[in-house]
């Protein structure tokens, strides 16, 4: 029976999406470390600021950069310190553009390229600051943090939009800690372990922000660490984008796409709810200003 023309379009895509991916192992000695990398948090608008972010003259794409009827957005997010660190640091760079690219955008920009990566699993995962930091001790460290409570009713609404969570959102934070019982200490020995739970399941837990940035904070120092409220960010993004660019050494531009992305409506979070959650995260905050010497909106 002749194979369906959509399998056949697919199969072929992903043979040639392996095929490039090799391009890029072979090719890693001639390619360039992230000068950046932005950590998180999971929904708190890291994949609206990294496209705002590419629109800067002097940004440079992840490889390979979007190819007609292959990839229509920029790639994003590597996740080489989280899920696929086993893949190892040649498989790692060949995401990364070559230093002739490096070279040929900073001549046009007039100033030297940067470029970076945002996998916001970074922040929470266990193994991500110290992998990082081992391998790119120089990098600059963006995040955008949300208030938490808001956080960890989106991160749940998200996984029931994608069926991904059968219980409520009462429920699921019950579960939470029974869910995640071991799953940390196995994701630091080993970095073949997938945890979905850790992952995904962790809506309370990935919102308490100082413990998952304190390792981060250890092992950069704070000075290279970029922090804003994501509210800051979505009221005034040019703002913030300025702020970025003139961390990572660019030509401050204060401009926007104006494009929010996987922004998504819900039902809204009972009063009831929202205050107990105010509570929980009550001392977690004082925690977080303290690390970071100053005050968010929420703080």
């Amino acid at each position: 029976m002749p194979r369906p023309v959509q399998a056949a379009g697919s199969t072929a895509r992903n043979a040639l999406k392996a095929g490039i991916r090799q391009v890029g192992v072979l090719t890693a000695p001639l390619r360039t470390d992230p000068d950046f990398l932005i950590i998180g948090a999971k929904r708190g608008g890291t994949t609206s600021l990294y496209y705002d972010l590419l629109a800067h003259p002097a940004m440079l794409r992840l490889f390979p950069p979007p190819v007609p009827g292959l990839k229509g957005d920029a790639t994003k997010g590597v996740h080489y310190f989280d899920s696929n660190y086993f893949r190892g640091a040649r498989w790692y760079r060949s995401y990364m553009p070559t230093e002739f690219t490096r070279q040929r955008v900073s001549r046009r920009a007039g100033t030297r390229a940067v470029v970076g990566e945002a996998s916001p699993y970074y922040l929470f995962h266990p193994a991500a600051a110290g992998r990082a930091h081992a391998a790119l001790p120089d990098a600059r460290i963006i995040l955008l943090l949300r208030d938490p409570v808001m956080r960890t009713y989106s991160h749940w609404k998200e996984r029931r939009r994608a069926k991904a969570e059968t219980l409520d959102f009462d429920a699921a934070l019950a579960a939470e800690p029974t869910r995640l019982a071991g799953e940390e200490e196995r994701l630091r020995q080993d970095p073949h372990y997938y945890s979905y739970a850790w992952e995904q399941q962790s809506y309370l837990t990935q919102s308490l922000y100082a413990r998952a940035l304190r390792p981060w904070v250890d092992l950069y120092g704070r000075d290279r660490i970029f922090v804003a409220a994501s509210e800051e960010y979505y009221a005034a993004p040019g703002a913030v984008l300025a702020r970025i660019h003139a961390f990572l050494g660019l030509p401050e531009v204060a401009d926007t796409t104006g494009v929010v992305r996987n922004a998504a409506a819900g039902k809204p979070l009972p009063d009831d709810v929202r205050a107990h959650l105010q509570e929980r995260f009550r001392e977690p905050n004082v925690e977080l200003r303290q690390l970071l010497g100053c005050s968010l909106p929420w703080t």
